[in-house]
This record gives C-alpha cells, sequence and structure tokens, in this order.
C-alpha cells in the first residue's frame, strides 16, 4: 500500500456516543475493525485505538465489557486503551488520546462516524510522502426522511454526491482527519470556549505554517442530528461560534461583531436556499417538500444569528460550551 509502512494509533472520542444508542455505536466500531483488518493485511503494524472518554479511570471497565460485546472484533484487530479524561470536552478528549501514543501517524474518527470501505487507506497513503502533515478525509451526513434530508443539506458537510465544488473547499473535519504525530502532538487542538471553534484554529496554524491540508476522498458517513431541542441548540451555538471565530481570526471590536452577525445571517440564509432549491433533487426529498426545507434552513440561521448576534453584543456571557441534558437525553 505505501512505500514505508509507518505506525499509526486512531483515537476516537466518546462524547458524540451520547447522542446515538449503543446498537448505531456499534455499527461503527465494527465498521473501524473491518478496515483496520483491511490495511493490516496490506502490512501494516498493528495499531492501537485510544478510546478517549469524560469519565473517571474506574469507567474503563464498564466501556471495556461494552465494546467486547458490541464489537469484539476491534479488540481483535487492534489494542484498546480506555483513556480517562474526568469532564473533558470534545477537543479535550482528543488531545488526551494523542498524549497515549507515540506512532508515527494519529488518526482521529468519532464514536458517531461510521468507515465506509477503503476509509482507514485512504487517510494512511499520502503520509508516504514526507511533506505530507494533514490528511482530511470526506465526511457526509446520513439522510432518509424530511428532516435528515434538510439538515444535510444545511449542515457544514458536502452531501455524499454531487457536491464537488463545496467539498473541494471542505474545512478541517476532526472527525475524520489524520495528522503526523510529531506535528499535533506539538500542536494540540487549541483550548476555547467555543463548541466547534477549535477545528477552525487548529486549520489556520496549519496554513500559518505552509502546511497544506491533503483532502481525499476516504468516506465516513455520519448519523444525522435529531430533534428540535438539538436544533434550537446547535443553531444558537452555531451563531456563537460564528462570532467567536471572527474575534479570534481577525481581532474585531464590538460594533464590527455586531455588524458581522447581520452579514452572516444573510449570507448564510442565501446560502442556505440556494443549496436547498439546488441539491434537495439529489437527496431524494420530493417537490413538495423543497419549501418547508427551505423554511426549517431559514429557521436554523435566523437563530444561529440571534445567538450570533446577543454574544457579539454581550448580552450573554462567553463561557465553555456544554451540551446540556436536555439535549443528550432527547
Amino acid at each position: 500500500m505505501m512505500a514505508e509502512r509507518p505506525t499509526y494509533s486512531v483515537v476516537l472520542e466518546m462524547e458524540n456516543a451520547n447522542f446515538i444508542d449503543w446498537a448505531e455505536v456499534s455499527v461503527g466500531l465494527n465498521a473501524l475493525a473491518r478496515e483496520i483488518a483491511s490495511v493490516s493485511e496490506a502490512g501494516m503494524a498493528r495499531p492501537t485505538v485510544i478510546l478517549s472518554h469524560a469519565g473517571e479511570p474506574s469507567d474503563g471497565d464498564l466501556l471495556r465489557s461494552s465494546f467486547e460485546a458490541e464489537a469484539p472484533y476491534l479488540g481483535q484487530a487492534a489494542e484498546l486503551v480506555f483513556a480517562a479524561c474526568a469532564g473533558g470536552r470534545y477537543y479535550d478528549l482528543k488531545n488526551n488520546g494523542v498524549l497515549l501514543t507515540e506512532a508515527d501517524i494519529v488518526v482521529f474518527v468519532d464514536s458517531d462516524s461510521v468507515a465506509e470501505p477503503g476509509w482507514l487507506s485512504g487517510l494512511l497513503t499520502p503520509f508516504k510522502r514526507p511533506e505530507t502533515v494533514c490528511v482530511n478525509g470526506y465526511t457526509y451526513l446520513l439522510h432518509d426522511d424530511f428532516f435528515s434530508r434538510t439538515f444535510a443539506l444545511l449542515w457544514f458537510f458536502p452531501l455524499a454526491e454531487g457536491d464537488k465544488k463545496f467539498a473541494a473547499k471542505r474545512a478541517l473535519n476532526a472527525n475524520n482527519i489524520a495528522f503526523r504525530h510529531d506535528w499535533i502532538s506539538s500542536h494540540p487542538f487549541p483550548a476555547h470556549n467555543g463548541f466547534k471553534v477549535s477545528c477552525t484554529l487548529l486549520m489556520h496554524e496549519l496554513w500559518s505554517e505552509g502546511h497544506k491540508i491533503v483532502n481525499v476522498d476516504a468516506r465516513v458517513h455520519h448519523y444525522s442530528p435529531r430533534g428540535w431541542r438539538f436544533f434550537f441548540w446547535r443553531a444558537l451555538v452555531t451563531g456563537r461560534d460564528a462570532d467567536r471565530k471572527f474575534v479570534e481570526l481577525h481581532a474585531p471590536g464590538r460594533v464590527q461583531r455586531i455588524v458581522k452577525s447581520f452579514t452572516r445571517w444573510g449570507t448564510m440564509s442565501w446560502r442556505t436556499l440556494r443549496r436547498v432549491v439546488n441539491f434537495a433533487p439529489q437527496t431524494g426529498m420530493p417537490a413538495w417538500q423543497i419549501p418547508f426545507a427551505a423554511i426549517v434552513g431559514l429557521t436554523f440561521y435566523t437563530f444561529a444569528f440571534l445567538g450570533h448576534f446577543s454574544l457579539a453584543v454581550g448580552l450573554v456571557r462567553d463561557e465553555p460550551e456544554i451540551v446540556p441534558d436536555y439535549v443528550v437525553h432527547s
């Protein structure tokens, strides 16, 4: 598969497993086992899979029993390490996993993502070029009903098919990506109050050092977000994160931040309308549902505007984003 065969480890965060049931988690774990077995057959060394969770060290035994029951082949394909990071948030769990590996390459995948055939080989192969530091996979949302199709159209992942322009300029996917260990261990995901801000900041660190992010067609699919409570909360967080990114990357004054909240509302509303109208047929959405999908998308980014504006103007405090219980248990 590769001229040289470096060692690799996989870091699997367990936070997202809170949002889906174990039957769905097990699908992803078994797909991961299949991918590891495939590259092992091609000559890669047996890896370590680091299960980074936000519990206490004593929770490791319970997790191990769950993994043995739901994905018995994963423990045969790789060495499993259960790494506690008490109270850790999403990016904390990823950084925690990096601390426990010395492999040449670190692969990140999430507990609610399902690898497709060829995924792991696709991520690892570009590292045969010594200049490669980061390889970014292709993540998309599953969809099988009105709401999941609508989410797929307005979300920040490209569609599975026919979305080449968006896919070509996709952002760094923290749920489907690999780094050289030397680089990611010295450039951990930045600590930040935002929910999904750290990956954007890390992407800019890569660019500032002159590294190219290699986009490959290494695919995982992601379960669609569920429930109106998640919809409402995630929209507000999306807006607050937009303000945080603007502050981090441009250091604007408060007036600029407020203006940005309005301009982004307009930009994202127009983008949503275009994507729903142009791409809805590719998701299998019936024509009569398209206007309703547009309304849902515009509602999402209206809530996002409210989150953006409220943080920009100082109506809410900039505190660490933690998924509330009413969302986790929805």
